[in-house]
């Protein structure tokens, strides 16, 4: 074989070789310029996504009452009818006297005051009834018992009131104004026509 032969023949793979190489470099800058691209882009919308705030719910109602609503009930009054306590004794006819948050009540001989709060919800009339005295004890070793309290449902229309203890209350009381009777128109009596007069002759 002839040296220029052989010199052609490694010139050509060199080439090749070279043209190769070159090539491949060419690809790998293309993709890391492609990802340096796309890589800013991909994390600029991931920062620019947010989630969308949920707008806050405020409760309103739309019934005829707002349960939420309460407002004192003032139940002062005079009130005569029937009460049954048996824990003060206090049965049969019976007049209660309401005065602001105060209260008396007197059956036969016997008598029991304290304070009395009522609060109306949506036409429902709540109360609480505490009996006794309401004066802080003296510091005593010994200090006394809890003073008695009914919860109670109340029902007042003018000058009539309704109290009974609700489900659950440990213990009984009742107190209800009777009905008063109205009293009946009284018919007027038509009176009878006067006789004719007699003829004249």
């Amino acid at each position: 074989m002839r040296k220029s032969t052989i010199y052609l023949f490694v010139l050509g793979a060199a080439v090749v070789i070279m043209t190769a190489l070159a090539s491949a470099g060419l690809v790998v800058s293309a993709q890391n310029s492609n990802s340096s691209m796309t890589m800013p882009e991909s994390t600029n919308k991931g920062a620019m996504k947010r989630k969308p705030r949920k707008p806050k719910t405020t409760t309103t109602w739309t019934g005829r009452c707002d349960p939420t609503k309460q407002e004192q009930a003032d139940l002062s009054g005079t009130y005569t009818g029937t009460v049954n306590y048996p824990d003060a004794s206090l049965m049969g006819d019976a007049t209660l006297t309401i005065t602001g948050n105060n209260f008396s009540l007197t059956a036969g001989s016997s008598t029991q005051s304290g304070r009395v709060t009522a609060v109306t919800t949506c036409g429902y009339t709540g109360a609480t009834m505490m009996f006794g005295d309401l004066t802080p004890p003296a510091a005593s070793p010994n200090p006394p018992p809890a003073l008695p309290a009914v919860s109670l449902r109340v029902r007042k229309m003018g000058d009539r009131v309704t109290m009974m203890t609700v489900p659950g209350e440990k213990r009984s009381f009742s107190f209800g104004t009777a009905a008063t009777a109205k009293p009946k128109p009284r018919k007027h009596k038509r009176m009878a026509a006067p006789p004719a007069p007699p003829p004249q002759q």
